[in-house]
């Protein structure tokens, strides 16, 4: 059989999406990635975005990554290990391991490489990782590519999660998990987890990705949110979202950060994250930690968001987060009701298999705090109206 078949059978289906128009996806944006973008010409109300903060066009976070440039140039031509580490580069670090009040800080050239470094360089043959069943694909990646053996636990059940610890003799043991789980929008349990873990002598790593910013009476994530932060040995994050650049880190021991730093081998083997992405992050920091009312305001809207669509009858699963999924179930009316919100002017991520479990497609929505009032007053009232059009809602 030739190799590509598979390809072009996939491309088939994929051609066939386009030409009825239900492909949700790589939409093109010709704007700013905020409240509102311009896609094709027109403009919709974004309710699909990770920009929780809104810090993308933060002048303040715009500006220092202009001047980035003037002074380092568009690039670090390298990995960090060799000649692409800036003075910037180390002083992230340091901002970020104090600001989760950790030992020291690894910078990744994305997030998703940071859990696939991290898992990869610690789990080696006789340890085990244990993930939860709907843990983010970087995780479950960072778990394959390790040499020790791989459990997974069910959804936020502890009986499942202690079971599976226990079924492990000898070696070292790692529990990683998402802090926000970035489709569901639900919680880690994270103070059932940690005496789980401590008991059965496993590390903790949590994935704090759509949390930071988001979580925590300082926005330091899931972990400080459940008061457990001391009890955590690894927390991960993103630049992508909150922090509105590109990159990611993990923060922990000082002895465990060295080891990552000289044995993960996404770290080693990629290019450092561009100045401008670096000086974005560093001023986007500044802004977490100075202006608070900006996750006031994207908590008030998250609120609002998610009475309003409950009370219209939608089903949110178990979202407790800014991140509010409708669950739809069938693929195609999945399809059919991103493409009438997408006709009516609001954009949203359409989420079918392999991204989410066989029956559970659903449309993920987001808040971020820029949002107006008058926004969101327009999406519940599209919502609303595509919503029965579409048989979601009654």
């Amino acid at each position: 059989m030739d190799l590509f078949a598979k390809c072009r059978e996939f491309a088939k289906i994929v051609q066939q999406a386009k030409d009825n128009d239900y492909y949700p996806y790589f939409t093109p944006i010709s704007s700013e990635p905020d409240r509102r973008v311009v896609i094709h010409g027109r403009e919709l109300l974004m309710m699909g975005s990770n920009n929780y903060l809104g810090l993308t066009t933060h002048p303040k976070v715009k500006e220092a990554a202009i001047e980035a440039v003037r002074k380092y140039g568009t690039g670090c031509t390298g990995s960090r290990l060799g000649n692409g580490t800036l003075d910037i580069h180390v002083e992230l670090e340091e901002k970020l391991a104090a600001f989760y009040k950790k030992d020291d800080c690894v910078v990744f050239s994305t997030g998703y490489s940071a859990n696939l470094g991290a898992i990869s360089a610690l789990i080696k043959r006789g340890d085990m990782v244990v993930a939860d069943k709907l843990d983010h694909a970087s995780i479950m990646d960072g778990c394959q590519m390790s040499y020790g053996t791989v459990k997974r636990f069910v959804h936020n059940d502890m009986h499942s999660l202690s079971h599976v610890l226990t079924d492990h003799h000898g070696g070292g043991k790692l529990v990683a998990v998402d802090g926000v789980f970035s489709v569901e929008g639900d919680l880690a349990p994270l103070d059932q987890m940690v005496p789980i873990a401590k008991r059965h002598g496993a590390r903790l790593l949590v994935d704090e990705a759509h949390a930071v910013g988001v979580m925590g009476r300082h926005g330091r994530g899931t972990a400080e949110h459940f008061g457990v932060e001391a009890d955590v040995d690894l927390i991960m994050g993103t630049f992508s979202k909150t922090f509105a650049s590109i990159g990611g880190y993990l923060v922990g021991d000082a002895d465990v950060m060295t080891f990552i730093r000289h044995q993960a081998r996404p770290a080693l083997f990629s290019a450092a994250i561009p100045p401008a992405a670096t000086a974005t992050v560093l001023e986007s920091l500044r802004v977490l930690q100075t202006e608070p009312e900006r996750r006031k305001h994207l908590w008030k809207n998250a609120h609002r968001m998610s009475a309003g669509l409950r009370g219209m009858g939608y089903n949110l699963g178990t979202s407790v987060t800014p991140i509010m999924p409708i669950h739809v179930g069938d693929d195609v009316r999945t399809m059919t009701f991103w493409t009438a919100l997408y006709d009516d002017g609001i954009f949203t991520n359409a989420f079918v298999p392999p991204g989410v479990p066989p029956n559970r497609s659903l449309i993920r929505t987001a808040v971020i705090a820029t949002h107006t009032d008058a926004d969101i007053d327009e999406a519940l009232e599209k919502f609303e109206r595509v919503g029965r059009k579409c048989g979601i809602i009654p």
